[in-house]
């Protein structure tokens, strides 16, 4: 079975489409629809349907799919494995962050190591901590710097880098700024502006108000913190967002009882062998870890 041929199978599955494929790989449609073709003739099935302009994975397609990853995946692993041994810290480090930790944490690290290991040649990539795990699991980054899930998946290592204490914050405008300590019965009865729902942060403050049995409010939602604090700071309603975001606009409000947090920190594939850049990535992000 031609390993080209399973790479545009992955590309057009995952795309859901054979042009956004050939840009995934940097290869013409037509390059990317002949492999498919060959490969659906090897195999004697068809792997798509192709409806106009949609396409969708056939039954023995859907069948095919998590087995052609795992066999790309394992020839990584062998390619990885075989370059460790060199013991050179160099090539390609295919890298997710968040936008936040991007912004806030990520460049003295990032500074570091380019000055330590000039041959690695790094690509980050800026997106969700929930988009970058998925993109972890599937091989596709070898290691994501993210706000970390509350329960992780069994495929993916986590390591703890950065804790990010919450603060419940409200503008200074807001009828709560002044009222110190407050009740949590009392912060509902105004409109909240929250990271959207599904996002680790959206989990990390639902779990705190659960026990108590009182629904939030959400007037709007967003999964980019900056963009939040600035609806916050205009008076559209309070909100969760980490201390070290706290300034001259916004107002941290004690709601008794509740203590929140989310953990910063990095993910990688359990069961992939992580690249000699990769590891070395890691082990500066400990170091940077133990020195808090």
């Amino acid at each position: 079975m031609d390993i080209q041929a399973l790479q545009a199978f992955v590309a057009v599955a995952e795309n859901g489409s054979f042009s956004r494929a050939s840009e995934t790989l940097f290869l013409t449609q037509p390059a990317v629809s002949k492999r498919i073709a060959q490969l659906e003739d090897e195999l004697d099935t068809r792997l798509f349907d192709r409806i106009g302009r949609h396409v969708n994975l056939t039954e023995a397609g859907r069948a095919l799919l998590p087995r052609a990853r795992d066999i790309l995946l394992a020839l990584d692993d062998a390619r990885r494995t075989l370059g460790n041994l060199s013991g050179r810290v160099s090539g390609p480090l295919h890298i997710a962050t968040s936008h936040h930790i991007g912004l806030h944490r990520l460049p003295p690290v990032l500074r570091a190591y380019t000055a330590r290991w000039p041959e690695v040649e790094l690509d980050l990539q800026f997106m969700d901590s929930e988009q970058a795990c998925q993109e972890v699991r599937r091989g596709e980054r070898e290691l994501g710097i993210v706000t970390l899930p509350v329960t992780p998946p069994e495929e993916l290592e986590t390591r703890e880098i950065w804790p990010d204490p919450l603060c419940f914050v409200v503008g200074c405008e807001h009828p709560l700024a002044n009222h110190g300590r407050i009740a949590a019965e009392d912060l509902i009865e105004h409109p909240a502006v929250l990271p959207a729902r599904g996002t680790y942060t959206r989990e990390v403050i639902e779990a705190a108000f659960a026990p108590r049995d009182l629904a939030i409010p959400v007037r709007l939602e967003t999964n980019y913190l900056e963009t939040i604090k600035m609806m916050v700071s205009v008076g559209l309603g309070w909100s969760v967002l980490p201390r070290s975001m706290l300034g001259g606009d916004l107002v941290a409000v004690e709601v008794a009882g509740m203590k929140l947090a989310r953990r910063l920190g990095v993910v990688w594939h359990a069961r992939r062998t992580l690249s000699n850049a990769a590891e070395a990535m890691l082990a500066l992000l400990v170091e940077h870890a133990t020195r808090r």
